[in-house]
């Protein structure tokens, strides 16, 4: 019976931990304090001479406690952010103090870990401007040096197991996208890779992984976190979505927490001990953050919710403790319940990317949220929110120069009343005061304002990212309100008739023609000849822009319309549109730059038809025109986004 008990706890002992991984949790506080009565590693710098940069460079390594000369070790290479050095970690994470304690509760295989510059120039410093051209380039550069310079140096100087199962990657930042673009870009060298909060430096997706393949069979651990409020979360969830579609094993761990060090210390907690140890990848899917989202970018500053979740499910939270009955509104109509402390609450289900229009329904009245900033849309006031879009950096605020939006009234006499303009100077217009800019005049859609596209479409930062990388010639961008109503005419019932609401007594473009781009070419330094002008529109704006710019060619050369453009109705002969515009199409394709016609691939059917024939039409007739679809968003702002950004870098451009 003893012999048969002995038998069985040496079973169980050994077979186990064979088919349950043990799941690490996030690092205790105060756990990478100096801990007395235990053994400690060692922090050294080392010098080795790199050829990549021709010349002397230094890291940092650790050796683990009790480290002999006599045994091999792996290596874990571990990087440091934008703003750091080889010391960046030593003095803003402990990484000493963490591992040591590790080692004290047995939880960690011993290990050397090597922290070196991955900025690879000779002043490898972290001083000036560290965005620079140059000093971001070193970044990339320094994966050659590693490779060849800095492995090779510490495999020579030090007992360690030379094999990509033995060598791993992780850091912090943009030192997480080194990881990932060195560690995936280099599975017969590393075996273990991790990102911290990785950087906008990481390579898309399919850059990274371009063989699923080949990263299930030689990845051990891939190993993705961040904080649930770090703003550049949306790096580490596109590729975390992408490994998920290709079904690459990996760890995607969303904690609480922002940009900063106790994210990573608590990544580098946890990734230390799983690697160099056997893998239970069915275990990979119990590491999921079930807490807190990310406050929306939409919210009142300081407001906490709408929170955003890694799965991009909004978690909405409101205290109304007299209502009765709470809804959101956002597309479709969501129940929320009440707790017994008067706050309503609900989880959507996964929003799209980008900006949606929302409303509270309190008791079947729609309100603005008060958590929310409010936007004019829908016709009315409403609140919005922004769901990141990892491909969306070409939107979001930058270290480049800045442009200005401007408000300026006028006062229109075809109206009879005053009028508001936004216009967009671009970097550097009041300092150079002797350059004229072309300009492009923007139009919103239906129930939208002239503060559509400044406020929900990002206008001015998608203008400063495309002008900054030299995408775009500098312009000056107009955006006014669509609706303009000459009160002396009759008013025309065309309710049933072709084209958006509002447009059957809509003067605007007379407006803009006799009064608008008068105003612009005196106020503002333009180059007022039809070369240098363009109109573009999204939706009314798109239609607005094609009946604006059609029978006024004589002062535009650049026509867009974005999910919008001309009344096609079936049956219609193209070439007798517009007073026979398109009767010589040769001629039109010599007086007109550029026709420009976008729509998003999960727009309304007739919408989406109706831009499509349009544009299929145009092809048949000869028309040179460029005609993009929006891959997998509808008839909203993400569309429009996307298409100013292609529209503004094909503009003003020989």
């Amino acid at each position: 019976m003893k012999r048969f008990c002995l038998i069985s706890a040496l079973f169980w002992l050994f077979v186990i931990p064979v088919h349950s991984q043990h799941i690490v949790q996030q690092m205790p506080a105060g756990f990478d304090s100096l801990r007395a009565g235990i053994a400690h590693g060692s922090i050294d710098t080392i010098s080795y001479t790199s050829k990549t940069v021709g010349t002397q460079r230094r890291a940092l390594i650790y050796t683990p406690p009790g480290f002999s000369k006599k045994k091999k070790y792996p290596v874990l290479y571990l990087l440091h952010g934008i703003g750091g050095d080889e010391k960046e970690w030593l003095n803003g994470g402990k990484p000493q103090l963490i591992l040591d304690n590790l080692y004290a509760e047995g939880k960690l295989e011993p290990m050397i870990v090597v922290m070196p510059n991955g900025r690879a120039m000779k002043d490898d410093r972290a001083i000036g401007n560290i965005m620079a051209p140059d000093k971001v380039q070193a970044f990339a550069t320094f994966e050659q040096d590693l490779l060849n310079d800095l492995i090779p140096f510490i495999e020579k100087k030090y007992p360690v197991l030379g094999d990509s199962e033995h060598r791993a990657i992780a850091g912090l930042s943009m030192g997480g996208g080194q990881s990932l673009n060195f560690g995936l870009g280099n599975l017969d060298k590393f075996a273990w890779v991790g990102g911290f909060s990785s950087a906008p430096n990481t390579k898309k997706p399919e850059e990274l992984v371009p063989d699923p393949q080949a990263a299930k069979s030689k990845l051990k651990l891939l190993w993705i976190s961040c904080g649930a409020s770090d703003r550049l979360i949306s790096f580490s969830k596109r590729t975390h979505d992408y490994l998920v579609e290709k079904g690459v094993p990996h760890i995607y761990y969303i904690e609480p927490g922002v940009h900063d060090f106790k994210v990573w210390k608590n990544g580098l907690y946890m990734f230390s001990q799983l690697i160099f140890k056997p893998v239970d990848v069915s275990s990979f899917s119990q590491y999921i953050y079930t807490g807190e989202g990310t406050p929306a970018s939409t919210n009142i500053p300081g407001i906490k919710y709408p929170q955003i979740m890694p799965d991009n499910k909004v978690i909405f939270r409101l205290k109304a403790p007299e209502a009765h009955k709470v809804q959101i509104d956002l597309g479709r109509k969501y129940d929320m319940r009440k707790d017994t402390g008067g706050y309503w609450s609900l989880t959507t289900d996964t929003i799209p990317v980008g900006f949606h229009y929302y409303s509270l329904v309190v008791d079947g009245i729609p309100v603005v949220d008060p958590n929310s900033q409010a936007f004019y849309g829908m016709g009315r006031m409403a609140s919005g929110i922004d769901i990141p879009d990892p491909d969306g950096d070409y939107y979001t605020t930058r270290n480049v120069p800045h442009g200005q939006v401007r408000s300026v009234n006028y006062y229109s006499a075809i109206t009879r009343s005053w009028r508001r303009a936004h216009v967009y100077t671009p970097p550097g217009y009041d300092k150079d005061t002797g350059v004229k800019y072309p300009v492009l005049y923007l139009q919103h859609g239906a129930g939208e304002d002239e503060t559509g596209w400044p406020g929900q479409g990002k206008m001015n930062l998608i203008m400063d990212n495309l002008i900054a990388e030299k995408k775009a010639t500098p312009m000056i961008v107009v955006m006014d309100r669509g609706y303009a109503i000459d009160p002396q005419r009759p008013a025309v019932n065309n309710a049933s008739g072709p084209g958006p609401r509002g447009m059957s007594n809509n003067v605007f473009p007379e407006v803009l023609v006799k009064e608008i781009i008068p105003m612009v070419d005196s106020t503002f330094r333009t180059l007022s000849d039809r070369e240098h002008r363009a109109m573009a529109g999204l939706s009314m704006g798109g239609f607005q822009t094609f009946q604006t710019t059609m029978t006024n060619l004589d002062k535009f050369s650049y026509i867009g319309g974005f999910s919008g453009a001309a009344f096609l109705q079936q049956g219609t002969d193209i070439s007798k549109m517009y007073d026979g515009a398109w009767a010589d199409p040769a001629a039109f394709n010599q007086k007109v730059k550029l026709v420009y016609l976008s729509i998003g691939t999960t727009e309304p059917e007739r919408m989406y038809q109706g831009v499509k024939g349009f544009h299929e039409a145009l092809e048949t007739a000869g028309i040179k025109h460029v005609y993009y679809e929006s891959p997998g968003t509808a008839h909203e702002w993400q569309t429009w986004r996307r298409s100013l950004r292609q529209f503004a870098g094909l503009i003003f451009k020989n």
